[in-house]
């Protein structure tokens, strides 16, 4: 029996920034359409595609879409791949909404792999003063009160320091992928990208928990 596509996201990072880079979505949405995606639609100009594919599909596309975009348009960039239902799980598992934080501070780090603990454990949470971040699985939670302009948890910060590919998108950004997600009304079967990660490792001074069965690396200090 046929197995249906089921949503996923994709997650683009380095284009379309300080005009650099410079990528068309719709050029964008085709390379997806080419690579045996459907109903791809694409969300602002930062590199965000919603769409339908089968697992052994989706599981290929970060390699694919990347070397296509190097092929057509010289540029080297990273892509992160979520299903829709791991999407769901950043947005319920976000600590900082328990807090009644504003969500306009909000912003989420979507990295490649999960980090290494040794690595973690390098990280300063008293880099930039005022912000707070935690660290679950392969996300990075971050409230960045004084705007992300100012902050000093960047990018390259996170990926010098743990030794991965991250890419950051607002709570608002996140929120609208998830919904975009959800129009359509198939599921199918989704391929979870994270489910050999299954041990848990908490840092003492994180008060917060975390979702059972993930594995896990939290750091949270406000400074």
């Amino acid at each position: 029996m046929p197995v249906n596509k089921a949503k996923y996201v994709a997650l683009l990072r380095g284009i379309n920034v300080g005009g650099k880079n410079k990528l068309s979505m719709k050029r964008l949405a085709t390379m997806f359409t080419d690579a045996g995606c459907s109903d791809v639609e694409t969300y602002i100009q930062s590199g965000n595609v919603v769409f339908a594919a089968h697992s052994s599909v989706a599981k290929g596309l970060p390699s694919s879409i990347a070397a296509a975009i190097t092929e057509q348009f010289g540029c080297r960039v990273s892509v992160v791949i979520r299903s829709a239902k791991e999407l769901a799980d950043v947005v319920d598992n976000n600590p900082f909404l328990k807090r009644g934080v504003d969500t306009r501070t909000l912003h989420v780090a979507f990295l490649v792999s999960v980090p290494d603990a040794k690595h973690v454990a390098e990280l300063d949470g008293r880099r930039s003063p005022g912000d707070a971040f935690e660290i679950r699985g392969r996300h990075i939670y971050l409230r960045m009160p004084n705007g992300m302009a100012r902050s000093k948890l960047t990018n390259d910060y996170f990926d010098r320091t743990l030794k991965t590919t991250s890419t950051l998108r607002n709570w608002n950004t996140v929120q609208k992928l998830l919904e975009m997600t959800r129009n359509d009304a198939s599921k199918g079967q989704e391929h979870d990208f994270n489910k050999e990660q299954s041990s848990t490792t908490r840092f003492p001074d994180s008060t917060v928990g975390h979702p059972a069965g993930k594995r896990s690396y939290i750091l949270a200090r406000s400074i």
